[in-house]
């Protein structure tokens, strides 16, 4: 994904398995492209199968690409937060691991100002903390290329977000910031 061409921003999420995560967000008015991966861990270029041992420390994680002309930051964490349990500790939907755990990971500090007004409006719903890390991205490596697109190539595969999810996201209407 080219950003020199485009006027383009990306931040990354970590919603749970990350095939339903990257589906999701591939549905919004906005988003140019996605990328599945493992985002702050502790070891270099991480297998699926090594992730999934719980001892890297990274969590599945989608790269969105967006148009800030089209969509903001704001609008993507808002629908961010619609298609996770923020209040779940490593865990979403079936899938339990360190590696479903929720996290924000931006590159751009100055995108910590919408992340913190968004965090703080989603914490004034609950009386229990929030379990979703907000971090600078540390590191990120792509998922193996089965995993990219996994649900567009296997429209029937296994995804924890229900499918009317995927319908709001298609008829949501983004805002700019």
């Amino acid at each position: 994904m080219d950003n020199k061409t485009k006027k383009t921003r990306e931040i990354y999420l970590a919603g749970g398995c990350f095939w339903g995560t990257e589906h999701f967000f591939k549905q919004i008015q906005g988003v140019v492209g996605t990328e599945v991966g493992y985002a702050n861990g502790i070891t270099e270029n991480p297998t699926y199968e090594e992730v999934c041992t719980d001892t890297t420390r990274f969590a599945e994680t989608v790269r969105i690409e967006y148009d800030p002309d089209v969509v903001g930051l704001r609008f993507l964490l808002e629908m961010y937060f619609k298609a996770i349990d923020p209040l779940s500790v490593n865990r979403q939907g079936h899938d339990v691991g360190t590696q479903y755990r929720t996290g924000i990971y931006y590159t751009d500090p100055q995108d910590i100002e919408v992340i913190e007004e968004v965090y703080a409006e989603e914490q004034a719903r609950y009386s229990e903390p929030l379990a979703v890390e907000k971090q600078p991205l540390v590191s990120f490596y792509p998922a193996e290329q089965y995993h990219q697109n996994y649900l567009v190539k296997n429209p029937d595969g296994y995804c924890h977000l229900p499918l009317a999810l995927f319908e709001f996201a298609r008829k949501a209407k983004p805002r700019k910031d």
